[in-house]
């Protein structure tokens, strides 16, 4: 079995005199996306943001993906905004034609108006697999 293709995008670097346009291998596994997206998401978080990120799939397991993002939205700590906004976005790049916003209120429209049991399911379960990243990334640039 062949591996998979990576996908190529373009973007702009900046050097020091002028703008050039260089072209990037992008990964192409759904793993290795959520890997990417996961590592960029963490860049400059603090010691709170790595313990809520932690703490998150217990949450989500325990409570539900919809009672977690609304705890996250009524503390409205820094931190808590952050992660739930990158859930949301996260959630939003996966399932386009399911989020018509990465905004609190539209996704939590959107998982609850679904009368579909298994897309709540399966956006459960791609929070799950994005923490599983998230938890890694913030706990070593935390600790590193």
């Amino acid at each position: 079995m062949a591996s998979p293709t990576p996908f190529k995008s373009t973007v702009a670097k900046k050097s020091d005199n002028a703008s050039k346009t260089e072209e990037r291998v992008m990964p192409a596994t759904l793993d290795q996306r959520r890997a990417a997206y996961a590592w960029e998401k963490v860049q400059g978080c603090n010691s709170d943001y790595c313990n809520l990120a932690k703490a998150a799939p217990a949450l989500i397991m325990s409570n539900g993906l919809m009672q977690t993002l609304a705890y996250y939205q009524d503390k409205g700590k820094d931190h808590h905004n952050a992660l739930s906004r990158h859930l949301r976005e996260w959630l939003k790049r996966r399932f386009p034609k399911g989020f018509e916003s990465d905004d609190y209120s539209s996704v939590m429209q959107a998982l609850f108006n679904t009368a579909d049991a298994q897309f709540y399911r399966q956006a459960t379960e791609e929070t799950l697999a994005l923490l599983r990243w998230i938890r890694q990334f913030a706990a070593a640039k935390v600790g590193g």
